[in-house]
């Protein structure tokens, strides 16, 4: 069988063809569902928050001091202030003052009728009872007031949909009183790893094995980028289990995972299982880490499959890559894409024409506020540990070759995964 939507046979895809083509696998977003406002960190709102109410509710206090209708003309201000009041945070004061009173206000308190300018404490002296402002040349009619609705006005779109609700977008539904929202449903997404050679942690490591890293590093990005783990553990390299086992995830999953098994090996199972439960969309792409890269939909329900390289760097990059972007549009996220930024290369930075290569990095900001960056040192993809050292992906386009020291060059923050993440 071949996709409908895309059908590149065994043509080499560059990274920005396989990331549309991965898209298309997802033709709109999941359901919807209620959640309480406590359960809603990370989830993607699945309709827009449009505000009841002005945010601030009055015009009030951003300050404690003295509060009054300032004159703008200097003869009209009065030597001294009649202290008639005080006027705390939650509650009002009843009446109008009358011309030369003021009245004590604690921030965040609103703010009388008529009344429009805040004076610190600071700034005035008491005295029987009268207020005298020191310095009045600079006070400015309306200082430290905050307006009614100058954060968020009523009837205005306060989150738009597609939106991922962080602390800060948490914060501003309480702001409104929503106790609740309507959200996208979390993507089931089932992982499994897959060689005769791969032993799970804690279990004994036969002299030819190696742990299982790739399905706790794929669990870690999965719920880090919004979804529910599905852990299937690990298959042996066994055609017919294979086939089982991608049928059953297929018809519990809105995706599926696997790692290693996807190159031209005799012993690598998943393409040729794939062939047999479902349809293959394309697995040459030309970059590093991570060329071999199996994608296309499982069984009748036409689940998104990928089957991510065994190398352990090179599973995390495609991840990124290609995994991620889905999982936002399963999701409804505004932007799918990868967040980049562009810094000047610290050193010499290898590649090769004709692929995308993506480079494990360290950015900073130098004293004259300029992104920098250096790569982490040897780039083989089983070196986890450069994942670990590294902050970004540099990505160098297939067009360009051994970038030199001071050559801009875009880089991928992983702060991807947190508030930098498209929305």
């Amino acid at each position: 069988m071949s996709l409908s939507c895309f059908d590149f046979g065994e043509r080499m895809l560059t990274v920005g063809e396989a990331r549309t083509a991965a898209l298309e696998l997802v033709p709109r977003p999941l359901g919807d569902e209620w959640q309480s406002l406590k359960s809603l960190h990370g989830r993607v709102l699945a309709q827009s928050i449009v505000s009841p109410i002005d945010v601030p509710q009055n015009t009030n206090s951003a300050m404690d001091g003295i509060a009054l209708a300032w004159p703008e003309a200097d003869a009209e201000r009065p030597d001294s202030w009649v202290l008639a009041g005080e006027v705390l945070a939650g509650h009002r004061h009843e009446g109008l003052l009358g011309p030369g009173e003021c009245l004590r206000i604690t921030t965040g308190a609103p703010l009388p009728a008529c009344v429009d300018t805040v004076i610190m404490h600071e700034q005035v002296k008491l005295h029987a009872g009268r207020i005298r402002v020191q310095h009045p040349g600079s006070v400015r009619k309306g200082q430290n007031v905050r307006l009614a609705g100058e954060d968020i006005a009523q009837g205005v779109v306060a989150l738009a949909t597609g939106t991922r609700l962080g602390a800060a977008e948490l914060g501003l539904l309480a702001s409104l009183g929503m106790e609740q929202a309507l959200v996208r449903r979390r993507p089931r997404v089932a992982v499994f790893s897959t060689g005769d050679e791969v032993t799970a942690p804690g279990e004994f490591l036969p002299e030819a094995g190696i742990f299982d890293a790739n399905r706790f590093s794929l669990a870690g990005l999965i719920v880090e980028h919004g979804g529910e783990v599905c852990d299937l553990g690990i298959l042996p390299d066994d055609r017919h289990v294979m086939i089982a086992a991608l049928a059953d995830a297929a018809g519990d999953a809105d995706l599926v995972i696997t790692s290693g098994g996807v190159s031209v090996g005799e012993a690598d199972q998943v393409r040729a299982a794939l062939a047999e439960v479902g349809e293959l969309g394309f697995w040459k792409i030309a970059i590093r880490p991570g060329r071999p890269l199996a994608c296309g939909r499982l069984g009748p329900q036409q689940t998104p499959f990928f089957g991510l390289p065994g190398n352990p760097v090179a599973a995390m990059v495609t991840f990124l890559q290609f995994v991620a972007p889905t999982l936002r549009r399963l999701q409804g996220c505004q932007a799918p894409d990868p967040w980049r930024l562009t810094a000047l290369a610290e050193s010499d930075l290898p590649s090769r024409k004709g692929r995308v290569d993506f480079l494990r990095g360290i950015f900073h900001c130098d004293a004259g506020g300029q992104l920098r960056v250096r790569s982490t040192g040897h780039q083989g993809s089983g070196i986890l540990s450069s994942m670990v050292a590294a902050n970004c992906l540099i990505e160098i386009a297939a067009d360009r070759e051994n970038l030199a020291r001071g050559e801009a060059v875009t880089i991928q923050p992983f702060a991807d995964i947190c508030r930098g993440m498209p929305r």
